[in-house]
């Protein structure tokens, strides 16, 4: 279904429910956004004229991340051997390669530290120990979580990058929603599995979000749909 500037992805739904009622759901589709690109013009060109005072739009971690320059070329990473023993013990999902290949778990070390991640390895470790997942990323931070290895579905170039995690989520989605009329800004790193929320321009409840935006509207795959909108429905007069 397509609205003007508004598309629904295959196999996604127009409306999602929340606890204080149904929310129009809509993705919002752009060209290749590269590190030459302003995000504050991306928002200008593709979102804002489909805005109305209200709506939430929600942006893509990746996106941000590219346009703060925060995507590398996968060769231009050298993985040291730290990286290379660590990685053989991350568990590989279908959310992802995450950390489980050298060049990530390199850009993780580097982003984080190194002593944070052997910290984040033990607790990881540990985690196993008593069946618990997600020790590793709680200890080693958002910026870990956050790193998108290269992977068969993403759009090219990207499938032959590392992206990390964006800078400042707050402070960006607080500066895009600066330059709009009543419009609530987030960053969020949603895929099929699950999803967090990076950024928000104000205070907002992020279990309610994360729960409207479970069906993963933004879609897992060639979608170019980076950004999309939250928009409360309003009843009909009959």
């Amino acid at each position: 279904m397509e609205h003007i500037g508004l598309y629904i992805n295959p196999g996604k739904k127009e409306i999602v429910q929340s606890d204080n009622g149904n929310y129009l759901c809509y993705a919002i589709k752009t060209r290749i956004i590269t590190e030459e690109d302003s995000l504050t013009d991306i928002i200008i060109e593709y979102a804002a004229p489909s805005l109305q005072k209200g709506d939430i739009l929600f942006l893509s971690e990746k996106m941000v991340a590219c346009t703060q320059g925060r995507a590398l070329p996968l060769d231009s990473v050298k993985p040291s051997l730290t990286a290379k023993f660590l990685s053989r013990f991350v568990t590989k999902s279908n959310a992802g390669i995450g950390l489980a290949m050298p060049e990530t778990m390199q850009c993780a070390i580097d982003e984080c530290g190194r002593a944070r991640i052997l910290l984040a390895s033990l607790a990881g470790m540990f985690g196993k120990l008593f069946r618990q997942k997600g020790w590793f990323y709680k200890a080693a931070g958002y910026r870990a979580a956050c790193i998108d290895g290269p992977c068969g579905y993403t759009i090219p170039p990207y499938n032959n990058y590392v992206v990390l995690a964006p800078l400042e989520p707050d402070n960006t989605a607080a500066s895009i929603a600066g330059m709009l009329d009543g419009v609530i800004v987030l960053i969020v790193d949603v895929n099929d599995f699950g999803g967090e929320i990076l950024g928000s321009s104000e205070i907002i409840d992020k279990n309610r979000i994360k729960r409207l935006l479970r069906q993963n509207p933004l879609g897992q795959s060639h979608e170019s749909t980076p950004m999309g909108i939250l928009r409360k429905e309003r009843r009909r007069l009959k």
